[in-house]
């Protein structure tokens, strides 16, 4: 992938910097209930403010569908980031319009504007349908910056069609720069053995993943409620597992793949079933030849499958985990998840450790060892793309190294 001007590369004094952060934050009756992603954005929009520069942040939250929904306003996050960096944060009415052009042009060096949520606009999810929306919001600013990973795969305004207004002045913040620092190093150009974990419910959503890792990886280990489907592609019995019956094919196609890849995809070999999911419920282990009862269903791997695949994670250089093994959320579920987020932490020392994904972030707080971790990506499904096809929309759109003055590029390091 050609390489991307940095933040570092921009003059910003005096300079308007719209940045596409990532504020899809967690809310409970208006209350952010995890900040993690507004304080990953922080050095950027510090490093623009300390640079001379004011900053114009663009994010979306939720799914409006380009309606106002006041539920989905951002304006908690304007009060929080207010907290966070000790300074005002002005919350404009709208992401685009007079009122918030009067904002911009009024806006100062060291200064913050957030503007409204901006999928409230039909032309943020579908740019042809609404072509002055992204050329609003060029004109409020002077150059562009994308810090926010998580939206780079999707083809939206605010993160394909906006950076091609500012030509030579749209760059990459600093999130945006340490995730490609590892997945684009760590994870594409990997120091082997690679072992990769997926889990999580659908294999609906991970099968073009999976044909990728079998390319790249050298062990893929399966867990979570994705790990049925496969069974059932084996034609053991399930019970009442989730499953995805369109995908069953699919399964078995990526199993037949597998046994003619450089990888290795290893499967449960004990599972934890139960007749039904709740903190009081009775359980028992069994193993997978033996098949799931027609009352019962899978809930988590186990001990047997805990040992096969912590040996397994125990010899490899680089990790990369997606999506939870088991249903974590209620224990005593969440021990094979639990187990693997322990292992695996262990291991940093010695071991590249990446996770990525909101559910996988949740399960490994839930274990205690998140700080123990290599990296843990801010993306769910811009990790998966860009592991499967090694580039993202919203990446490429941004300036490339080339397009800076020569005397610029001679004095960076």
């Amino acid at each position: 992938m050609e390489e991307k001007i940095s933040l570092q590369d921009l003059d910003l004094r005096n300079k308007k910097a719209l940045i596409r952060v990532d504020f899809n934050v967690p809310l409970e009756e208006g209350v952010i209930t995890d900040n993690s992603r507004i304080r990953a954005s922080l050095p950027t929009i510090q490093y623009v403010l300390d640079n001379g520069g004011s900053a114009i942040l663009i994010s979306h939250l939720g799914r409006p569908n380009g309606k106002v929904d006041p539920a989905l306003s951002l304006r908690p996050c304007a009060k929080h980031l207010a907290k966070l960096l000790n300074i005002p944060v002005k919350m404009a009415p709208d992401s685009c319009g007079p009122e918030v052009q009067k904002l911009a042009d009024d806006l100062k060096p060291g200064e913050i504007i957030l503007l409204e949520n901006v999928r409230f606009h039909k032309g943020e999810e579908k740019p042809a349908e609404e072509p002055t929306f992204v050329s609003s919001l060029a004109d409020l600013g002077d150059v562009y910056i994308n810090d926010a990973f998580g939206t780079a795969h999707r083809a939206h305004a605010s993160t394909t069609v906006l950076p091609t207004f500012f030509p030579g002045k749209a760059a990459m913040g600093f999130l945006m720069e340490k995730e490609l620092a590892y997945l684009g190093v760590k994870l594409l150009h990997p120091k082997r053995p690679f072992c990769a974990v997926l889990g999580g419910a659908k294999i609906s959503t991970k099968f073009k993943v999976i044909e990728a890792l079998l390319q790249k990886a050298d062990i893929l280990l399966i867990g979570g409620a994705m790990a049925y489907s496969f069974f059932k592609a084996e034609n053991i019995p399930v019970g009442q597992s989730k499953i995805e019956n369109d995908f069953i094919p699919v399964a078995r196609e990526l199993l037949d793949v597998q046994l003619q890849s450089r990888c290795r995809m290893v499967l449960p070999v004990d599972i934890v079933i139960t007749d039904k999911i709740g903190p009081k419920a009775k359980y028992r282990t069994v193993r997978i030849k033996e098949g799931i009862p027609n009352d019962q269903q899978g809930v988590d791997i186990g001990p047997e499958t805990i040992r096969k695949y912590t040996e397994e994670l125990r010899n490899a250089s680089t990790i990369f985990w997606n999506g939870p093994v088991g249903v974590f959320e209620c224990p005593p579920f969440d021990h094979g998840t639990n187990a693997i987020a322990k292992h695996i932490a262990e291991l940093t020392d010695k071991t590249t450790t990446i996770i990525g994904g909101g559910d996988t972030i949740s399960a490994v707080e839930h274990a205690g060892v998140i700080e123990k971790f290599s990296h843990v990506s801010t993306g769910g499904g811009a990790t998966l793309e860009y592991i499967e096809f090694g580039r993202l929309p919203g990446i490429d759109a941004l300036s490339p190294k080339t397009s800076l003055n020569p005397s610029v590029q001679k004095t960076k390091k």
